[in-house]
Parts: C-alpha cells; sequence; structure tokens
C-alpha cells in the first residue's frame, strides 16, 4: 500500500470515528434531556410525620406510594422543627400529626389550607366534627382531615378479675366496691405513674373529668367567655371541674404506694406481670405491655363517675390528622399523597397496626381483643375529648395534676388554672 492511500484510509477512518462520536455525543444528549424532561415531571414533597412508633411504617407506605405512580416524590420529614420551619415560611407540604394545641394554632392563624373540597374530607364521619371543631377551627375552611382516633379506658386483667368473680363497674359506686374487693384480697386496684406527670393528665384527671363534664360544651363556652374566667363566671375550671377532680382524689386511694417514683415504663411491666388488676392507659400500651406477657388477657371499659350505667363514655383524642400549608407551592402533588393516603384499604390497615378506630364512613371496626369492648360505645358517639388535649400546653396542667395526685387541695389548683386560661386569652 503506498503512503498516499495509507494517509487517504487513515482521515477516511478518522472521520467515521469522529462521526461515531458524534452519533453517541447526541445520543447521550437526547437521552439526559429526555432524564431532565422526566425529572422535570416529578415533584417532590415534604411529608412530616414524626409519631415515632410509626415512622418506619409511614416509610413503608411512601415506598408503596412511589411504585404506585411516578408524577410526585415524597420526603419523609420527622426531626425537623415544625414551629421553625412555619416561621421560616418553609413549612413541610403535607403533614400527619396528633391534632391537639400545637396544630391548632396553625389553624386558627390561616396557615393550613382549605381541603373541602376534597371528596377524602367528605367522607370523615360527622361526629367527629365536634371534636375538630372544639380543639380549632378557620372560618369557612376544612383545615384537617382526621386519620386515626384513638379510644382510651381502664385496661383490666381479665384472669384477676375471673379469679376473684369480678365484673368490670358499670357505677361510680360499683367501682368504688370493687377496689375495696381487690384491696381485701392483697390485690392494687389500680396502677400508677406519677412520676410521670403527662400519664396522670391524659389518664386520671381526664377520665374522671369527662366522665362527669362535657368537655366539648365546656371548652366551647370557656372560649366564648374570653378573659371571663373565674368564680363568678358561667364556666370555669374551679367550679365544673371540682367534683371530677376529688374523686380523682378518692381514686389513687387504691393506687400504688410507690406511684409518685414510677414512671411509665415501669407501669406497663408491672401491669403486665400482675401487680396491680386496673391500668388507667391507652391502647398505646398494650405493645409494651405485650413485650413483658405476650399473652396477657387485657380488657378495657370506661371509668363510670356517676350512678347511671348510661352515663359511661370513653375518652378519645383525634391521634393523627392530615393537613397542608397555605405556604406549599405542592400543593396538587401533596393532595395526591393525600388521597393515596386515604385510600380505604390504606387507612384501615394503618387503624388495625396502630390499634386506632376508624374516622371515616364505612371504615372497618376494630377486631383487637381488648377495644372490642369499647366499640358499643365509640359506634354510638359515646366519647369525649380529653380535657388535657383541649388546655394549650403554654399552661402546665400535667404539673398541676401531679400536685392534685400528690394530695395538694383542688380548690387553689383550680383557681390557678382560671388564672392561667385568663392571662392567655388577654393575650390572644
Amino acid at each position: 500500500m503506498t503512503s498516499e492511500s495509507t494517509l487517504m484510509q487513515a482521515t477516511l477512518s478518522r472521520r467515521g470515528f469522529l462521526r461515531g462520536v458524534g452519533a453517541a455525543g447526541a445520543g447521550l444528549a437526547l437521552a439526559s434531556c429526555a432524564s431532565a424532561s422526566a425529572s422535570s415531571r416529578t415533584t417532590e414533597i415534604v411529608f412530616y410525620q414524626s409519631k415515632p412508633e410509626v415512622i418506619g411504617y409511614f416509610g413503608e407506605l411512601i415506598e408503596q406510594f412511589h411504585q404506585s405512580q411516578s408524577r410526585v416524590r415524597v420526603r419523609h420529614d420527622s426531626t425537623s422543627n415544625l414551629a421553625g420551619s412555619f416561621v421560616r415560611e418553609s413549612p413541610p407540604d403535607i403533614g400527619c400529626l396528633n391534632y391537639n394545641f400545637e396544630i391548632s394554632r396553625y389553624v386558627e392563624r390561616g396557615a393550613l389550607s382549605d381541603l373541602s373540597d376534597m371528596p377524602e374530607a367528605g367522607r370523615v364521619l360527622p361526629e367527629l366534627q365536634p371534636l375538630i371543631d372544639v380543639t380549632a377551627t378557620y372560618p369557612g375552611r376544612t383545615s384537617v382531615v382526621p386519620y386515626s382516633l384513638m379510644a382510651a379506658a381502664v385496661l383490666y386483667n381479665r384472669q384477676i378479675f375471673a379469679d376473684l368473680d369480678l365484673t368490670p363497674p358499670t357505677t361510680w359506686d360499683e367501682l368504688l366496691t370493687l377496689c375495696r374487693t381487690l384491696t381485701d384480697a392483697g390485690v392494687t386496684p389500680i396502677y400508677s405513674t406519677f412520676k410521670d406527670p403527662w400519664t396522670i393528665a391524659q389518664g386520671h384527671f381526664d377520665y374522671t373529668v369527662g366522665g362527669l363534664v362535657d368537655t366539648t360544651d365546656f371548652f366551647t363556652q370557656l372560649k366564648a367567655q374570653g378573659t371571663d374566667v373565674g368564680p363568678d363566671s358561667p364556666v370555669a375550671f374551679q367550679q365544673q371541674m371540682l367534683e371530677p377532680v376529688q374523686r380523682m382524689q378518692e381514686l389513687v386511694a387504691f393506687t400504688n404506694p410507690d406511684a409518685a417514683s414510677r414512671g411509665y415504663g415501669d407501669g406497663n411491666v408491672a401491669f403486665a406481670r400482675g401487680e396491680a388488676a386496673m391500668y388507667l392507659q391507652g391502647p398505646w400500651a398494650l405493645g409494651e405491655i405485650a413485650k413483658t406477657t405476650p399473652d396477657l388477657d387485657v380488657g378495657a371499659f370506661p371509668l363510670p363517675m356517676t350512678d347511671d350505667p348510661a352515663d359511661r363514655r370513653v375518652r378519645v383524642n383525634v391521634d393523627l390528622a392530615l393537613w397542608i400549608p397555605e405556604r406549599s407551592t405542592k400543593k396538587e402533588a401533596a393532595r395526591e399523597f393525600l388521597a393515596f393516603l386515604m385510600q380505604p384499604e390504606i387507612i384501615d390497615a394503618y387503624n388495625a397496626h396502630a390499634l386506632g378506630f376508624g374516622v371515616t364512613e364505612g371504615a372497618a371496626p376494630v377486631t383487637d381483643p381488648t377495644l372490642v369492648e369499647l366499640r358499643e360505645y365509640y359506634d354510638r358517639a359515646a366519647f369525649y375529648v380529653g380535657a388535657s388535649q383541649l388546655v394549650p400546653q403554654s399552661i402546665p396542667l400535667q404539673n398541676y395534676t401531679q400536685s392534685l395526685a400528690a394530695g395538694a387541695a383542688p380548690e387553689p389548683v383550680l383557681a390557678t388554672l382560671d388564672a392561667d386560661w385568663r392571662r392567655l386569652a388577654f393575650r390572644s
């Protein structure tokens, strides 16, 4: 081959190589454009859910959502400071939290968007609306959609009751007689954990108050009174809650003598070991109890506070509620995820897992052996919102209930509670 032909072949070869590179580059560019286009069609939203025991569960739901579509990606946030994110005007795009005063301030200030046009909001049981409204409302808006409701009552050891031929009490007098019978038999009637004040507030205080006071009506009137809260006002803590608190202190006489030094974890273990017949805790304690005694036969009954069995009601709280901030720039994507979470097969499975009661029309009934005893009360709306859920966290209610459990005179404590509420209403 001559040098001239060799040179010509090399030139052609080089040109072919460059054409190949060009084609490949064009292909890569097109692929890159397609990838960028697909990426631009995907919206990432931030989902705030920080309830410790179900963080992993919601993580699995997010993956299930991702597999069902490709338009929306969800980033699960369980650690950010919620108040700080709202202050910085960068709140999460959707939240699912306990519906109490932490969320109510965002509702009352119009920080949460209106969800009333969503079919999912229309499926919520109407009898739950008063529970939502008494906590917080914003005119003309459905700010939250309930997701799970917890019903709490007196947990009791069915085996201890059976051994002593006892049945759950239906009146206040029957309850006192039951406690005396247990004491005479050498059994601690009620296991208490006063070291952790929240257990007193949600248990002893809420159960006794809710059994005698219509908490929805009480707090609705209390808010309407504004700063007019005191001994001469239509409603006040020192008036309507005096008798319940006095009865709460009667029950303290039937608790374990070391209650002041025992915390929530101690109570779960002690009750699981059969160290008391009753335990004033909600269904969230059942999983902890089962860690010590998996086969413990636990029942539940509402604490009776009057002489009429028909007055018995259970304490409830909206354990989780969904909401979408007004400032979210990705509301449509957030709504798509909300609609996914509200699908009957998704929400029913969650409530079965978390021992919650359904909040929508046609929701699956509870089947947990402990909770079935409370189902009749829930089905006929014989329930109340725990008073501790309706007092702002800036008022140290838990500490007040702890002092009451320790024997403090109720009148000055309740008068202080009125004064705290009055100051809060003034600042508002």
